[in-house]
């Protein structure tokens, strides 16, 4: 008898022949699902495949136009989806239940209607009075946004191919929509891909661009990312804690524009409002200085951003010392602290540590060891940081401080919000920066020597 069901892991999208308790391919408990085979593999044996035509060759060289962008008017959203949403292309838009993602794209489409264009928001998950009084709340219910309520993706074709096809369309959310050529239950992977793939075909031939709304997982993935992710043009996620009123959207995968690019938002009564100037958000309150606290000058995309970078250092009562990070790597944060310990001497190993990014935002770039490591010295020694220095560089295994990419532009936005000192690796050219003293470091002694001049400095002035 012929195979008729695979088994699917939900989170990763690995097949398996037979069902188990733990994925092999991600290790998540319980996420095994039996699905049905909708088409018979190709090549199988007794299939042929049909014969096909050629394809006209062409060369590297050649003119191409630029893609044409729908501007939507907000800013940050149009920075990140690089200058605005191409025609015909997906968009995949994932992050937590209520961090503001059907917010967002309500206040796109609004945008967008008003400029006279043919927007629709789909909604699998609420009916049409709940966006109605979300758009009345929002006050967009002026706006010429089409809506309906459907999951079966049929349906949804044949409503968006109605009359002339709009120029963007928005699922939310993908995990609800089902195809009845599956027989699998809504948000299986069989139906995500099914779902999505036929979405995507529409906005090719019809030029909609399609945004999809994904859910994430408990590890913070959109779930079934190996089905959905290789699908789209673009992949964005939308960061935040509910404890801070900031949201950030990050673009992970951008065919048509750069990657790594973020928006900040502020969460406000009248929505998502976009902040214009997120490197003094990031710096933290302008409240006394205090020791263990230290501005990271990071990059994310193309936009460079002054971040606080908040350590404490405690003796500890426990018979292992904690390690705690909120925003940076926990791994990256014990690299520092070996280092520190095996090349400058530095006693930390029997502290608890606490290291948090202000602001909510995630760093992921190795640039911010340098200022990770000031901060941690600062908060064990109760020394200062002078107000207005901007820290930055990687830190190797060997204790050397190694320069950064795009130094420059960390530089000119330091200059711009007023700091006047900067610490980088000693190999940047200190003259081409006017305006700013600039202190050099080759090592981690370097950096431990300066921290006790700090400290020297702020006694003679005590």
């Amino acid at each position: 008898m012929a195979k008729v069901s695979n088994f699917v892991c939900q989170s990763c999208g690995g097949v398996s022949s037979k069902w188990s308790g733990r994925c092999d391919n991600c290790g998540g408990w319980n996420t095994i699902v039996e699905e049905p085979l909708a088409i018979p593999l190709s090549g199988a044996k007794g299939a042929a495949l049909p014969k096909g035509r050629p394809t006209r060759l062409v060369g590297l060289r050649g003119e191409s136009p630029s893609p044409p962008r729908i501007v939507t008017g907000i800013g940050e959203l149009d920075r990140v989806a690089g200058g605005g949403f191409v025609p015909g292309s997906g968009v995949l838009i994932g992050g937590d239940p209520g961090i503001g993602k059907s917010t967002l794209l309500l206040q796109a489409l609004a945008a967008l209607a008003r400029k006279g264009e043919r927007v629709v928001y789909v909604s699998g998950e609420e009916a049409i009075a709940q966006v109605r009084l979300r758009a009345q709340r929002l006050g967009l219910d002026d706006s010429a946004v089409l809506l309906a309520t459907e999951t079966n993706v049929s349906d949804i074709l044949a409503t968006l191919n109605e009359a002339t096809p709009p120029t963007t369309a928005v699922i939310d959310s993908i995990q609800t929509i089902w195809s009845p050529m599956i027989e699998a239950a809504p948000g299986t992977v069989s139906q995500l891909k099914a779902g999505a793939e036929a979405l995507i075909r529409f906005a090719k031939q019809k030029g909609t661009a399609m945004l999809l709304v994904g859910h994430v997982t408990k590890d913070g993935q959109i779930a079934g990312p190996k089905v959905i992710e290789h699908m789209v043009d673009t992949v964005l996620y939308f960061e935040g804690d509910r404890g801070h009123q900031f949201r950030i959207l990050r673009a992970v995968k951008n065919r048509f524009g750069p990657t790594d690019e973020i928006g900040v938002f502020e969460m406000s009564d009248g929505g998502l409002a976009e902040v214009t100037n997120p490197s003094r958000l990031f710096m933290g309150s302008g409240e006394r200085a205090a020791p263990g606290t230290a501005v990271f000058a990071g990059m994310e995309g193309t936009r460079p951003l002054l971040i606080e970078v908040q350590a404490l250092v405690a003796p500890s009562p426990l018979g292992t010392p904690r390690r705690t990070t909120v925003g940076w790597d926990s791994n990256r944060l014990a690299m520092i602290l070996a280092v520190l310990e095996a090349r400058a001497g530095v006693t930390i190993g029997a502290n608890d540590v606490f290291l948090n990014v202000a602001g909510g935002l995630r760093v992921r770039e190795p640039a911010a060891d340098l200022a990770v490591a000031a901060a941690l010295l600062s908060s064990l020694t109760g020394t200062i940081i002078p107000p207005g220095t901007a820290i930055f560089g990687e830190i190797a295994l060997s204790g050397a401080i190694r320069p950064v990419s795009q130094t420059e532009a960390r530089l000119k936005e330091a200059q711009k919000l007023g700091l006047k000192d900067a610490v980088i690796a000693a190999a940047t050219d200190p003259a081409a920066f006017r305006g700013l003293r600039i202190k050099s470091l080759e090592t981690i002694m370097d950096l431990v020597a300066w921290s006790a001049s700090q400290d020297r400095g702020q006694r003679r002035i005590a």
